[in-house]
């Protein structure tokens, strides 16, 4: 993962299979450059120029640069985007195309488009591209920034003049140095009603306040927030409504755009821009009003070929640093780029500095200079123009490395890589936040045109895992290994030869391929556009914040159809209280051999918002329910003591966009069952995960105390109904399914969890289970409101019930043969517990549950902890995990991943964790007393000293839990049984190499066959076990055979990783189980050896 870099353009080798250091020497009659190129090199003649002036004679180094970017622009024009036709030059057809990201600049008005204007306006920028594969910038002029406030009682028009002057007047004391001539354009008085409770008038007047620019909407707000001096009515403060809407976000829902869809402008009603602002093929100007917006359905569902180009950088560090970009160089880029939709990448090149031996279907592009490597990449993106851009962690380092970089080495027009003429790349540092994903630092990284998919923070925000490395992602969810070769070794490589540089093109094209293969086995770029269809915000906001405003976003279109406004809520933290969360029925603990039928609630939250028409619309508050005196029949009453209208008098908003949303994931459950083509049903998929994870979101969205329009009383009831559903159902199958009522068992409730109820009918029988599961999940859906639905989904059998929120159990959808092994929150799937505990409780878990063979299960176990205590184990099956959330200060309690995170940073500030990061640990041994916090350290600084682990500790602190929990319900005496007994009494501590007070120790040898001390170093037994010569010496020779045959077979895996039977093995991966075990057989062997060496004869 080693990255950084930068250099200066130079031409490529003619052909891959010739690297040759450049391309300058070769080019002696320079081909006439495509039309643009002249105008895009301008400024580099003048960087070029001022810099390299006092080398060479000026015309004639004008004439090389000239003909090393001719040659340059030669080899790259191959991967250009198709040509326009000429129904696009004459703008004489309509352009359609799929928008892909949306924001705006400050621009001035289009004299044509807007006569009437002339002064600085905001300008919507559409990025996006045509079915046949044109990049387009469409320049949207005439949408304007406004808000809403409530216009106060008996304003008139001349009141509304008086106040504009006012407001206006205010506006130009906040703004004293902007040169706009009006701040506040217009106010106009509409009706509107607000979002906030249950109202009986249909709506109320409300004054639409439009300024000239969107940034000016806050300043207003404020102003009016406040207080200002109305005529009349003294200093009054008001209630703003959709003021904390971003412009791009509102612009997209007046116009009915949602993010990812196609967009139309007929032929006639768009101009092509006087000067390009962009470097897109198509590129126009055009009025907000003449776009059309198709919904993503039928022929308009399918996918641009956008054009993704997944890249990787290495650096050469100094010996002892990780790489920064104000010392050390940029060395090779690898690029690949993709079409959406197809399977390979059409372009597959790396471009190194020095020479590099071919590499079999790669354009390998060598250079002299690092800056050359850099001004060929930018022109690679220039040529290339991708749509979207990712890797692994490029936001954090690829990108601001390279911009880092090049700042160091002076090449100011290399940040240049957006789709934007002369916009630089803008990268800052963040810290994202949010209840669902934690706190992260990171770096905020612009390129304006393109979208950046970092995978990292993909894999980060979507999934629990207990590394985030790339070979670590790799191997789980592709099956796949790389090599890993630590940044310490890219130096060498780099140094040596055509060869060795060849070696690190290839690792570096696999780190550039890896993010290619699971953003398309992830289904990423179908399941980010579904998603931004489904709720209606751009595709870039999906990966940048966080699940909020997609729920805004659906709750502001529906507000606009039925002409209601949002009030912009101040965020008061936690002070609004906190409510009481769902119920979970008692866990009776235990192992259960007879089946267990789950029923499940449908969408129990949307259901139950739906059913009890919760809304913010249809909320009455307190004082509303007493003076409007409503009719009981009309009204629901929580069982929080909230009350709610029903829908004869007003259909909530939320229960609207709940009932959408489920239908038409409906819609798409069923087209999916009847798609053929594999890309319709990838984008059908996505879009049904879209809209059940919508759905689901907008319960959070009313329960968030700090989000955009928190409101506790819908909240506390969807789950007070939740918690008087479960404990409804519990009483109905424990009424209904007796002995008396004609059935063969008493059925019991065993748990109940969130939205499910496990229920033992007393049967043997797997289908019997089932039936019995079904027959009762239907007469209890009969005694809900609709469309809250109980369905018989699954039985467990054998089920083992631990505690609530933690059992395991096979699961059966049909009576023939199990599904699968299902777990929840036991430490198969936890993810702060090391490898080992997994390991154990896993096959502890097949032994019980599929095996039937519980004596094989304790003995497999006492194996186990046996092997532990001998120091057999593996360290790869040692390592915790835990996440660093924050810095070591902000924690009050020690922590041993965060104490060792500040370790790690005393040795090595570059290569230290931070925070946002997994930290890797082992717990070793050290003195009596020592707490765990002071006894963590890195598992390859264990490695690589020799480190004894503490296997107690381990012991103690992680198997004897996990394993207790799964054999307490199972066993009379689990703990005396697995954790005591002679399996328990030998231990093996190794002994550290290098350190502490073994650096002073004098080693004397002992005997090899009873291990006594024995004083004369020659000789290898003691006098007791002279007589054993033969057996104790044939017995190492084998142990060393053993070794080396272990070794080499791990050897030879780690070679397969990396590609190559011949070279040497220099992966260094952490999350790689094979490289602990490849090192530990190293040592063991080095270690037999060296007994073997003491036999003499």
């Amino acid at each position: 993962m080693n990255k950084g870099g930068n250099s200066r353009k130079r031409p490529p080798p003619p052909s891959s299979h010739q690297p040759s250091p450049a391309l300058k020497h070769q080019a002696k009659t320079p081909t006439p450059p495509p039309p643009s190129t002249e105008e895009d090199f301008v400024d580099e003649d003048v960087f070029f120029d001022e810099t390299l002036m006092g080398e060479e004679d000026v015309e004639s180094l004008i004439l090389r640069d000239f003909e090393e970017r001719q040659a340059l622009a030669s080899r790259l024009s191959k991967w250009a985007r198709p040509p326009l036709s000429d129904a696009y030059i004459s703008q004489s057809r309509s352009i359609v195309f799929q928008q892909l990201e949306i924001d705006y600049v400050i621009g001035e008005s289009h004299k044509n488009l807007l006569p009437d204007s002339s002064c600085q306006a905001a300008i919507i920028r559409i990025f996006g591209v045509t079915g046949e594969g044109h990049s387009v910038c469409c320049l949207v002029h005439g949408f304007e920034p406004y808000f809403y406030i409530s216009c106060p009682p008996g304003m008139g028009p001349d009141d509304i003049s008086h106040f504009h002057q006012t407001l206006e007047g205010r506006m130009k004391e906040m703004n004293r140095n902007s040169k706009v001539p009006k701040f506040v354009r217009r106010i106009e008085l509409v009706q509107k009603r607000s979002i906030m409770y249950y109202q009986q008038q249909k709506s109320q007047p409300f004054l639409k306040i439009v300024v000239a620019l969107p940034t000016m909407v806050a300043t207003c707000r404020g102003i009016l927030d406040r207080g200002i001096q109305i005529d009349g009515l003294g200093m009054k403060s008001f209630i703003t409504y959709e003021s904390n809407v971003l412009f791009a976000l509102r612009f997209m829902i007046d116009c009915n755009i949602v993010g990812g869809n196609w967009i139309e402008i007929p032929a006639g009603k768009y101009k092509k821009t006087a000067k390009n602002m962009s470097y897109c093929q198509l590129e126009f100007d055009c009025l907000y009003s003449d776009l059309i917006s198709h919904a993503p359905e039928g022929e308009f569902s399918k996918m641009a070929p956008f054009r993704i180009l997944s890249f990787d950088i290495e650096c050469a560090g100094r010996k002892g640093h990780f790489p920064e970009p104000s010392h050390d160089p940029v060395i090779q880029v690898a690029n690949l780029v993709t079409l959406q939709g197809e399977d390979q990448p059409f372009i597959r090149n790396v471009m190194t500095l020095k020479s590099c031996s071919p590499i079999v279907g790669v354009d390998v592009m060598s250079f002299d200079t690092e800056k050359e490597v850099l001004l060929a990449w930018r022109e690679f993106i220039r040529e290339v123009d991708p749509d979207i851009i990712i890797g692994y962690n490029i936001c954090k380092f690829d990108l601001p490395y390279l911009i880092e970089r090049a700042q160091t080495l002076g090449i100011a027009e290399f940040p240049i890589l957006g789709r934007i003429r002369n916009s630089r790349v803008r990268v800052k540092d963040t810290t994202f936040s949010s209840r669902q994903y934690g706190t992260r630092e990171s770096k905020e990284v612009t390129v304006e045109g393109r979208v950046q998919f970092d995978l990292l923070q993909a894999m980060q925000r979507d999934y629990k895992l207990s590394s985030y490395s790339l070979n670590s992602v790799s191997a789980h969810f592709l099956s796949e290994q790389k090599e890993d070769v630590h940044h310490s070794i890219i130096s060498d490589l780099q140094n040596g030869n055509a060869e060795t540089r060849r070696r690190l093109a290839v690792y570096c094209l696999k780190d550039a391929y890896l993010p290619q293969r699971l953003l398309d086995k992830l289904m990423y770029v179908y399941n980010y556009v579904e998603m931004a269809r489904v709720t209606g915000v751009p595709i870039s906001f999906l990966l940048s914040r966080g699940q909020s405003i997609k729920v805004l976003s659906q709750l502001l279109r529906k507000s606009k159809q039925k002409n209601l406004v949002i009030p912009n809520v101040k965020q008061a933290g936690s002070e609004q209280g906190t409510f009481e969360g769902a119920t979970v029925l008692e866990a009776k603990a235990g192992f259960y051999e007879k089946p267990i039928a789950t029923l499940d609630f449908a969408s129990l939250y949307p259901s139950i918002m739906m059913a009890y028409n919760l809304c913010y619309c249809t909320l009455v508050t307190p004082e509303d329910v007493r003076k409007l005196n409503l009719p009981p029949e009309c009204v629901n009453r929580t069982p929080s003591g909230e009350t709610f209208v029903k829908p004869e008098l007003q259909k909530g908003i939320l229960p609207e966009i709940l009932e959408e949303l489920l239908a038409a994931r409906k819609r798409a459950k069923a087209d999916l069952k009847e798609a053929k083509d594999p890309l319709e049903k990838a984008v059908l998929d996505g879009r049904q995960l879209a809209l059940k994870v919508s759905a689901n979101s907008v319960y959070g969205f009313t329960g968030a105390t700090v989000g955009q329009l928190p409101c506790l009383e819908i909240s506390s009831s969807v789950t007070s109904y939740g918690r008087q559903m479960i404990e409804h159902t519990k009483k109905l199958v424990e009424d209904k399914f007796t002995v008396l009522g004609g059935y063969e068992h008493n059925a019991e409730v065993i748990y109940g969890d969130t939205d499910s109820v496990m229920v033992q009918f007393g049967v043997s029988d797997v289908e019997a289970a089932m039936n019995l599961g079904r027959e009762a999940a239907e007469h209890i859906s009969g005694t809900f409101t609709k469309p809250i639905k109980l369905e018989f989904e699954k039985v467990y059998y054998p089920y083992l019930l631990i505690s609530k929120k933690r059992y395991a159990g096979l699961f059966w959808t049909n009576p023939q043969k199990f599904d699968k092994m299902d777990t929840k929150g036991i430490e198969t799937v936890r993810r702060d517990n090391c490898l080992l505990v997994k390991n154990l409780v896993t096959e502890c878990l097949h032994k019980i549950l599929i095996d039937r063979d519980i004596p094989g299960a304790v003995q497999y176990v006492k194996n186990t902890i046996s092997d532990l205590l001998m120091n057999r184990m593996d360290l790869s099956l040692l390592v915790i995990t835990k996440g660093l959330t924050k810095t070591g200060d902000d924690y009050e309690v020690k922590a041993a991943h965060v104490e060792l995170a500040e370790r790690m940073r005393k040795r090595d500030p570059a290569t230290a964790p931070n925070v946002g990061d997994r930290v890797p640990y082992v717990i070793i041994k050290a003195a009596k007393g020592a707490k765990a916090y002071e006894r963590s350290e890195d598992p390859i600084y264990v490695l690589e000293n020799n480190i004894p682990i503490d296997p107690q500790y381990y012991l103690e602190n992680q198997i004897s839990k996990p394993l207790l929990r799964i054999f307490e319900p199972i066993l009379k005496n689990a703990s005396k049984e697995l954790l005591h007994g002679s399996h328990t009494r030998s231990i093996s501590i190794s002994t550290p190499s290098n350190s502490g007070i073994m650096k002073f120790a004098k080693k004397q040898l002992s005997c090899i066959g009873c291990k006594a001390l024995i004083c004369n170093s020659d000789r290898t037994l003691c006098s007791h076990c002279k007589g054993r010569e033969a057996e104790l010496y044939y017995k190492t020779v084998s142990q060393v055979s053993e070794l080396e045959e272990l070794f080499g077979r791990l050897w030879t895996q780690c070679q397969e990783c990396q590609g190559s039977l011949h070279q040497d093995v220099l992966c260094t991966s952490r999350d790689c189980p094979i490289f602990y075990r490849r090192k530990k057989a190293q040592k063991d062997m080095v270690e037999a050896k060296r007994q073997l060496d003491r036999w003499n004869f």
